[in-house]
């Protein structure tokens, strides 16, 4: 069976646009886009009485709409909804094990607040065991319906490669792919510390290094250009500098076993501030 796409949605402008997102990642990867909501997990600000019926009555109505429109934008598109008694928090790390990507609306800058309110969509983020994307509501980047088309001027795939090596491959495997899928760039972007002060010939080879590290990724996606930038600074301001025309920022997030809710400050940066989708993609 194919690994689907799956999108948490509630019906609020951050999960509508989510959506959106989500379905074009689903087409360009060639996957089933699932949307996911839970009854018992709503927006604060939903009009919609306490008793259970009710709430069933409005995530199944915010499914049929929102599955409606994404069939009849994108005619290739294989849809299926899921309303759940789960919470949505559960629900998603349920589904993170046998998914191609999650995807998860975001209120915007200044908090990672989605259908998952506070600090549950970070907890998803933390725990998620396949790459997941956060789209914040009205993101400029995103095509996200009648009338909305995507601000141009956003072509790079940002990529952050602190630590060239292993652990770096995950997030150029989710970069690359998505560069060539989207028609974009790869902006592949590393910061000296500020206290570093290169010697002769070091900081070329900081860039040989990280240059290596892209090689075996250029030989498979020959297509793709790419951009390599070296910068001396804190990682965050570095990663963050970089995406002002990013149309989607990839960070990494370290699997820690006696650890499992930590983000690194790098990628809690970016899910605050980039200006555009965020992908945390887990790694060793």
């Amino acid at each position: 069976m194919t690994a689907p796409v799956v999108v948490g949605l509630d019906g609020s402008p951050a999960s509508v646009t989510a959506a959106w997102w989500a379905a074009h990642a689903a087409l360009d990867r060639h996957r089933p886009l699932v949307l996911l909501h839970s009854w018992t997990t709503q927006p604060l600000d939903v009009p919609v009485a306490q008793e259970a019926r009710s709430k069933q009555r409005y995530g199944r109505a915010v499914l049929h709409r929102t599955e409606a429109e994404l069939l009849h934008r994108h005619a290739g598109l294989t849809v299926t909804s899921e309303l759940v008694a789960q919470t949505a928090a559960e629900a998603l790390l349920d589904r993170s094990g046998d998914c191609d990507l999650l995807v998860l609306g975001s209120r915007g800058h200044g908090s990672v607040a989605s259908f998952l309110l506070g600090s549950i969509s970070l907890h998803v983020l933390s725990l998620a065991r396949c790459p997941a994307v956060t789209v914040r509501a009205d993101d400029p980047t995103v095509e996200s319906g009648w009338g909305h088309p995507a601000a141009d001027g956003h072509d790079d795939i940002v990529v952050g490669v602190q630590h060239p090596g292993p652990g770096s491959e995950p997030l150029l495997e989710l970069a690359f792919a998505e560069a060539e899928s989207q028609g974009g760039r790869i902006r592949a972007v590393r910061a000296m510390p500020p206290s570093w002060r290169p010697g002769v010939g070091e900081g070329t080879a900081e860039t040989e290094r990280l240059c290596a590290a892209l090689e075996p990724w250029r030989e498979k996606y020959p297509d793709v250009p790419v951009v390599e930038q070296t910068a001396v600074g804190s990682a965050a301001p570095v990663l963050l500098s970089a995406s002002a025309h990013g149309r989607l920022v990839v960070v990494g997030r370290r699997r820690r076993p006696h650890q499992p809710w930590r983000l690194g400050p790098v990628a809690h940066a970016a899910l605050h501030h980039a200006p555009c989708p965020v992908a945390v993609v887990p790694h060793d």
